[in-house]
């Protein structure tokens, strides 16, 4: 076996073993923060679709970083079995070839294919990208009328990305904050909306599936990355936020179920 092969084997490994204990220590600190007062955490999916949401994530970045050339840069988040997929590859065939193997995964509802391609961002790009995602969960955050935790936010290049379950109007509130963010390029929508009398009841099961999460978990919270936490980093949420014009706001033209030819 070539250095080079065994050299991606290995980083696959450590990729897929990082997300999954990140993904399990956001679940703890969510928990561990409920069951201390300090915060409700609330996650409109059921326990069965955030199950079902981290093995998807974790199906699909081994896959693709065993299929996919060497020179990719393959980023892949979950919510309510829509899969996402951002970063670059280097050509329309690896980005088809990507699309292909997340659509046959099983329970994947929809797939957004935001793959870029180009060369792969360099390390600076990446940190900065990390920085934008807690910088607009701060925002999130102080915004009024809204929960931060309806809001999974994705960064790449300076695109900031936003999924979650919301109503037309939280998304429209959430998106406007985020553009509002230094350094956002352009904010891109991935919601899948309910509609507002559907939000009563889907906080109930959040609030339940929470205090059963709180309940279950016996570990200290575990250090979350940006990308999954609910709360930012310390360092990131004491700084205070500076205004900008408005980044560009568009819906995601990605969006396609699964199994559909796009």
């Amino acid at each position: 076996m070539s250095g080079i092969r065994i050299t991606k084997l290995l980083a696959t490994a450590t990729l897929v073993a990082g997300v999954a204990a990140s993904l399990q220590g956001c679940i703890l600190a969510l928990g561990a923060a409920a069951g201390g007062g300090a915060l409700v955490a609330t996650d409109r999916r059921t326990v069965g679709s955030q199950t079902e949401d981290r093995e998807i994530q974790v199906k699909a970045l081994a896959q693709l970083h065993s299929d996919l050339p060497d020179d990719s840069h393959v980023n892949v988040s979950v919510f309510n079995q829509r899969v996402l997929m951002t970063g670059e590859v280097p050509d329309e065939q690896s980005k088809q070839k990507a699309d292909a193997i997340v659509r046959n995964i099983t329970n994947v509802g929809s797939v957004a294919n935001e793959l870029a391609v180009q060369p792969s961002v360099d390390f600076s790009s990446r940190t900065n990208d990390s920085y934008l995602e807690g910088r607009v969960k701060t925002a999130l955050i102080a915004e009024k009328g809204i929960s931060a935790n309806n809001f999974k936010v994705v960064s790449e290049r300076g695109i900031v990305y936003l999924m979650g379950l919301v109503t037309v109007d939280e998304g429209n509130r959430g998106a406007d904050a985020a553009s509002r963010v230094p350094g956002v390029m352009q904010v891109v929508k991935v919601f899948q909306y309910i509609q507002p009398e559907d939000v009563a009841a889907a906080n109930a099961a959040a609030s339940a599936s929470g205090a059963s999460g709180a309940a279950a978990s016996a570990q200290p919270p575990a250090a979350d990355e940006p990308t999954v936490g609910a709360v930012p980093d310390s360092s990131v949420t004491s700084q205070p936020l500076q205004q900008q014009a408005p980044a560009p706001v568009v819906n995601s033209t990605t969006v396609h179920p699964a199994g559909a030819s796009q």
